[in-house]
């Protein structure tokens, strides 16, 4: 039996042993090149695969190399040329990424196909200052040091302050550098859901093939898999196998790794493994420059005491102040003149009340009913009236943001809803609010409404 007729025989009792996935991927683009005094020599296409068959396939593949030929006594591994290998990687992870994009309700434009990562969130948009740089100018290394450098990367911070937006102009940036990077950006409710479904489907194997072939993972709000233990053991054998080989982790929270609950200490001596940087509310002059670039973003053209005067009073965070400036500009171009400090400061009177003072869970309900014209007893119990459930899912996202009330709080108040209900809401609220206009104006108009309704409560 020559080396070829070898190596076949060898690919038959592995395909029969493995999954699809892992033979296609880890097995199937290698090849048996000769056998020298005793030991086998196998041609890897890279040194990931390379590495992946001594670390985990090494016993399996010197045991049928030896029940099919006695003489083989150990096996020897090197990198060759490959032919059609990455031709095989590349369409397992099209595939896989495919797979990830086919579970989305709708196709957003900007979102890429290959990465699901939001063509909007580039560094030409995200101002850099104090209250950032930290944060920034490690993802500006990562992108020069892949893998190599702050791995993982865990970035903290609160609502609103553009975590989600570096994480994305980092990914962005490197993907643009090079195409042939398999790079994932997924929210980490996203993975709970995907893990939790393979742990029912008996395919956790194959879901975790897939992630190793990424060459940069980045997951938002990873504080998600908190108190989920058979997801954190999974997520933990995904990370460890990624880092080992080298492969970047970008992760976000609302909070730092010694903050988040319910996790295990392994796990998050992980997270701590790398480099942690926060993100703290813009100070003056640096919310000054981010109105400034929107305002030119949407070619108009804003007085600066009006810009000042946003800067100074909205203070909470960046999407409030993306709001704020929104709604002038809103009003700038419906009314075609031009607009004054004190028109600015009697449109915001109510909407600036938000950051300075606490909303509560029955003007929010109120406002959002109010808003959509439904009555508060659709809103808040079980119906699944079509025109019922944005004004809802509105609700939730609200409650959240506003309130920052739990999860199963907020499911509770709406008709004892499970909080994964809720936190589905959330992220997709979250999302059109950022990617969608109509959705955006909408919540800039309640939330004036809900504070309006606080002071009359």
């Amino acid at each position: 039996m020559n080396t070829d007729e070898l190596w076949k025989a060898v690919l038959g009792q592995m395909e029969l042993n493995l999954s699809k996935a892992t033979f296609m991927t880890w097995i199937k683009p290698s090849k048996l090149v000769a056998k020298e005094e005793g030991t086998a020599v196998i041609c890897t296409p890279n040194i990931f695969i390379k590495e992946w068959l001594q670390n985990k396939f090494n016993k399996q593949l010197l045991e049928v190399l030896r029940a099919l030929s006695p003489d083989v006594k150990s096996v020897r591994y090197v990198i060759g040329v490959p032919t059609k290998t990455q031709q095989i990687q590349e369409r397992m992870y099209q595939e896989f990424v495919s797979r990830q994009e086919n579970t989305k309700d709708f196709i957003d434009p900007d979102i890429n196909q290959s990465t699901n990562l939001n063509k909007r969130y580039t560094f030409d948009g995200f101002v850099v200052g104090p209250h950032n740089e930290l944060a920034y100018s490690a993802g500006m290394a990562i992108i020069k040091n892949l893998g190599s450098l702050y791995n993982p990367l865990f970035i903290y911070g609160g609502v609103g302050l553009g975590k989600t937006h570096l994480l994305q102009a980092v990914g962005n940036s490197i993907w643009t550098d090079s195409k042939s990077k398999r790079i994932l950006y997924i929210p980490c409710e996203r993975l709970v859901t995907k893990i939790v479904s393979a742990l029912q489907n008996k395919t956790i194997a194959n879901l975790k093939d897939e992630y190793m072939t990424l060459d940069l993972l980045i997951i938002d709000d990873i504080h998600f898999i908190a108190a989920k233990e058979q997801t954190q053991e999974v997520f933990f054998s995904i990370f460890n196998a990624l880092h080992n080989n080298g492969k970047q982790i970008i992760l976000s929270s609302d909070r730092q790794p010694r903050s988040i609950p319910a996790v295990e200490e392994r796990l998050r001596s992980r997270f701590e493994g790398g480099m942690i940087a926060d993100i703290n509310p813009p100070q003056f002059e640096t919310r000054l420059a981010i109105l400034k670039l929107k305002s030119q973003q949407k070619q108009v053209e804003v007085p600066q005491k009006v810009l000042e005067f946003i800067a100074t009073h909205v203070q909470k965070n960046i999407r409030e102040l993306e709001g704020a400036l929104n709604r002038v500009i809103a009003t700038m171009q419906i009314s075609q003149k031009d607009i004054s400090v004190q028109d600015v400061e009697k449109m915001l009177t109510s909407y600036l009340l938000g950051p300075y003072r606490r909303t509560n869970t029955q003007a929010v309900l109120k406002s959002v009913a109010e808003f959509y014209g439904i009555s508060l007893t659709d809103l808040v119990k079980r119906s699944r009236k079509k025109e019922i459930v944005k004004p809802r899912q509105i609700a939730m996202y609200l409650l959240r943001e506003e309130t920052h009330a739990s999860y199963p709080e907020i499911g509770e108040k709406l008709g004892g809803r499970d909080h994964s209900t809720v936190m589905h809401a959330y992220e997709k609220i979250r999302n059109e609010e950022e990617n969608d206009e109509v959705t955006k104006q909408e919540l800039v108009l309640i939330r004036e409404k809900i504070y309006t309704n606080l002071s009359a409560l």
